[in-house]
């Protein structure tokens, strides 16, 4: 209050100064422009000026009377000029001859003005004068004015006397608040307005929200205060404040206690059907004025809201045990047993969850009352309600018929008085009522407008049957059920839709070669669908890729992405590129894709991919291999000695800028080649190096075929919920004998193609191939031919007899030879398209010392 009174006064002082200032320089203005105005015109029409502007001199004689003037009126200048605005006179003579400093053009059509500019004597207010001849015509011009800084010298010259009454003031307002301010701390215990304010609205509050009943009584006996509960607990009448409590129609008990203003502690007094518990105590135990405060509670009311309260707490519990009882896991099914084992038997006694079809299919259902009993929960096993898995058709008249078709929750108190639900089933609904079961909710299991089944809660313990509050209370537990449900649906749905996904996306069937014995498993995770893939890709020369690989993440689009990097690699495998090659080509690939994916803003880009691709070659028994990030391979000699063979790890995919090293293994006819994904060897709760350890143990041991050896890797490894997807791959590697392999070195001469068709055909006759031998003479000396004079040495011819009878063709030569189709004037050309209408399949391959271009025929 103090500080509020002197900013009003402060802001007093300060406007009336303010006020003050403004006036005085707004009359000073006013006053110093007339003023110029009329100095302007006496000068102008003094005798003698109009004469003086035509004489030879004017500044000799116009100036000195200018000055006299000037001194006389109390201006500060006056100007005598020409029409043009050249100075006649000036209070400083170096200023005469010189341009005018403000507005000509109206003194020049002949009127008086006056106008406020800044001049070359500062800011002033001047007036602009014409001197006129006999006949009108301007001759002349006279300014007079005044400065700025001469016009508030008197608002100067009145602020002292303002600022020392305004002391005056604030001096006797500063003490009257203070004697004001000291009385009221006294009056009010120290308390400021803020806190009486805010103790008065909370003590109001309170007393009229509290439910207990507050009378406040004077020594006299007389009603001084009562709040509103107690009007209500003692019907007291609307002028009860102010009259005597014995003249208030209660009862003598009640009033005679009231107006004594006795202790009294919890005496209970029946006021008409209620009993009322009464509190008194007096109010000047500590000097306060002479009455007494009574509180009342009604102990009726108080016992019924005590079992209400009781159950809000329950029905509160079970909705909070729902909540994080129901919907732990994704699966449509184990969602509705939740709901189910939740409410019995703390809100009824039985429990059944009917669901369509479609939604434990994950898909939306359609209209109807077609409904497969997905879950069950009672106090007893016997009840004679439809089993779990059976399929219902309600009918029109059931409540779960109505149920569905309004997508509300119905209530049927009484079983024995409800036909529409006893025509279901005459036979079963009169048993489940001499079973007992006699009351029944049917809730819809609802996700805005989509119905996807119903539950019924059915009640037979208690004899009192199902209320609208509890029915209530149903229909938000089934609320929340449902949203669970339908997460589950649809998890269910693009579960199902990524693993045949997945499962489209890889192989369902090993290639036929004969160079490796293999066996294979993929186990994907058990929950969301991953990245992890393999394949089997026969080559050239009867060689075999082994790919495995891995993309990081779950579902759809990890899935998706396994299969666009699968096709890439067949497609990369079908230019017989070398391991680290073709790991580079995957590897623009995977970037690719993730330029693509974050130009679109999907959110849904590549976070890492690893595959690791071994091509081996039965002839040399030679395994090269090539991993960009992938773990290592293990190769299991014949005696079950167990080796990890250092490979260069390589980057993972989609980083791009670093090369890919090849390792080249020697493996013993007889050995095990063993592939994997990350996800068998490492998991949450076990290390990569342990995982290592414990594969490197599962794997010793000679004699295992590659299925044995599976499996007992998986039995081994394998965790009871694999969180990620396992590929493993198991490879026996065979080797193709010295006695179904022919080679032949070719000298670059014409002559040599003859003597290499002689051989292929003594060849062929041991191998028992004659029928293929005009075919393979044809090709041969076709392939030599070109080899010979396109190509460069050496040259080399070789014959594998594996599932298929394969020929090749070594040159020193880069080039690779095109199919084309010659015309009928062309005199070569026709030799490819003759080879590849001979043989099953042809190609080039590049090795690092030339090339080799192959053909293949089935045997016969």
């Amino acid at each position: 209050m103090f500080v509020l009174q002197v900013v009003i006064v402060l802001l007093l002082v300060v406007a009336a100064v303010v006020a003050l200032v403004l006036q005085v320089r707004h009359d000073s203005t006013q006053e110093a422009t007339n003023r110029s105005l009329a100095v302007a015109e006496t000068f102008a029409n003094a005798p003698g000026t109009r004469d003086a502007l035509s004489s030879s001199d004017p500044t000799a004689v116009l100036q000195p009377r200018a000055e006299a003037a000037r001194e006389r009126s109390k201006v500060d200048f006056i100007v005598v000029m020409n029409t043009d605005g050249v100075r006649y006179t000036h209070p400083k003579p170096d200023r005469i001859g010189k341009k005018f400093v403000g507005t000509l053009e109206p003194a020049l059509e002949g009127r008086s003005f006056t106008e406020e500019i800044t001049g070359t004597i500062g800011p002033l207010v001047q007036a602009v004068v014409p001197v006129k001849a006999d006949d009108g015509k301007v001759v002349g011009l006279v300014s007079a004015g005044i400065t700025t800084e001469n016009v508030g010298g008197v608002a100067d010259r009145q602020l002292p006397l303002l600022l020392t009454a305004a002391a005056a003031a604030l001096a006797l307002a500063l003490g009257g608040t203070a004697l004001v301010s000291r009385r009221l701390l006294r009056q009010t215990h120290g308390l400021g307005p803020f806190e009486m304010t805010r103790m008065y609205e909370h003590h109001d509050a309170v007393l009229h929200a509290v439910r207990e009943g507050v009378i406040i009584a004077s020594g006299e006996g007389r009603l001084l205060l009562a709040n509103d509960e107690a009007k209500r607990l003692l019907d007291l009448p609307r002028d009860a404040e102010g009259r005597h409590v014995l003249e208030l129609g209660l009862d003598t008990d009640t009033a005679a206690l009231l107006a004594s203003g006795r202790v009294a502690t919890d005496e209970v007094h029946l006021v008409g059907d209620r009993l009322l518990a009464i509190n008194q105590r007096p109010t000047d135990l500590k000097g306060g004025p002479a009455g007494s405060v009574a509180t009342l509670r009604d102990s009726t009311e108080l016992r019924a809201l005590s079992g209400k309260a009781e159950v809000a707490r329950e029905h509160l519990k079970l909705l909070y045990d729902a909540g994080v009882g129901i919907g732990t896991g994704l699966d449509v099914t184990r969602t509705a047993e939740e709901l189910a084992e939740v409410a019995v038997p703390r809100f009824a006694d039985y429990v059944t969850v009917d669901l369509a079809d479609a939604v434990l299919s994950g898909e939306e259902p359609e209209a109807g009352t077609d409904l497969r009993r997905t879950a069950f929960s009672g106090i007893r096993k016997d009840a004679p309600l439809y089993p779990v898995g059976e399929r219902i058709r309600f009918v029109a008249s059931t409540p779960q018929a109505r149920s569905i078709g309004t997508g509300q929750a119905v209530v049927e108190p009484s079983l024995r008085e409800a036909p529409g639900w006893l025509a279901q089933d005459l036979e079963r609904t009169a048993q489940v009522v001499e079973y007992g079961i006699h009351s029944l909710i049917i809730v819809p299991v609802r996700v805005g407008h989509l119905v996807m089944g119903v539950v019924n809660f059915w009640r037979s313990e208690k004899p009192e049957p199902f209320d609208e509050e509890e029915l209530a209370l149903a229909e938000e537990l089934v609320a929340r059920a449902a949203v669970s449900i339908d997460n589950a649906r649809r998890y269910t749905r693009e579960h199902t839709m990524a693993v045949t996904l997945q499962r489209s996306l890889l192989p369902r069937n090993l290639p036929e070669q004969s160079a490796l014995d293999i066996a294979y498993r993929y186990l994907p995770a058990q929950a969301g669908v991953g990245g992890d893939w393999f394949d089997v890709l026969p080559l050239s020369g009867a060689r075999v890729a082994l790919v495995v690989g891995d993309v990081v993440g779950h579902g759809l689009h990890a899935a998706a992405t396994m299969g666009r990097l699968r096709t890439a690699v067949h497609n990369f495998s079908a230019l017989d590129l070398p391991p680290d090659e073709l790991l580079g080509l995957l590897d623009e690939l995977v970037g690719r894709i993730d330029q693509d994916e974050a130009a679109e803003d999907s959110g849904a880009a590549i976070t890492g991919a690893t595959c690791l691709y071994a091509v081996y070659d039965p002839t040399s028994r030679k395994c090269t291999v090539a991993r960009a990030g992938h773990p290592p391979p293990v190769v299991v000699s014949p005696d079950g000695s167990v080796e990890f063979p250092e490979v260069p790890a390589g980057p993972p995919l989609g980083l791009g800028g670093l090369p890919f090293e090849t390792a080249e293994l020697e493996l013993e006819e007889g050995s095990r080649l063993v592939l994997y994904t990350d996800g068998l060897v490492e998991d949450r709760e076990r290390d990569i190096d342990v995982g290592l350890e414990l594969l490197r143990t599962a794997l010793a041991g000679a004699d295992r075929s590659p299925e044995d050896t599976c499996q007992g890797v998986l039995n081994a490894l394998l965790p009871d919920r694999p969180s990620d997807d396992i590929a493993l791959i198991v490879a026996g590697t065979r080797a193709l004998g010295a006695d179904r392999i022919a080679e032949w070195q070719v000298p670059s001469d014409p002559a040599a193609v003859g003597e290499v068709r002689a051989s292929v055909t003594r060849q062929l006759t041991e191998w028992g191939l004659d029928d293929l031998a005009f075919a393979t003479e044809l090709m041969l000396s076709e392939l030599v031919t070109n080899a010979i004079r396109y190509g460069t040495g050496p040259i080399q011819v070789r014959m594998l007899r594996d599932r298929s009878l394969i020929c090749e063709v070594f040159d020193g030569s880069n080039t690779s030879p095109h199919l084309r189709y010659a015309a009928s004037t062309d005199e070569g050309g026709r030799g490819l398209f003759l080879v590849a209408q001979l043989a099953e399949r042809w190609g080039t391959r590049y090795a690092p010392t030339g090339k080799v271009i192959w053909t293949e025929q089935p045997l016969p």
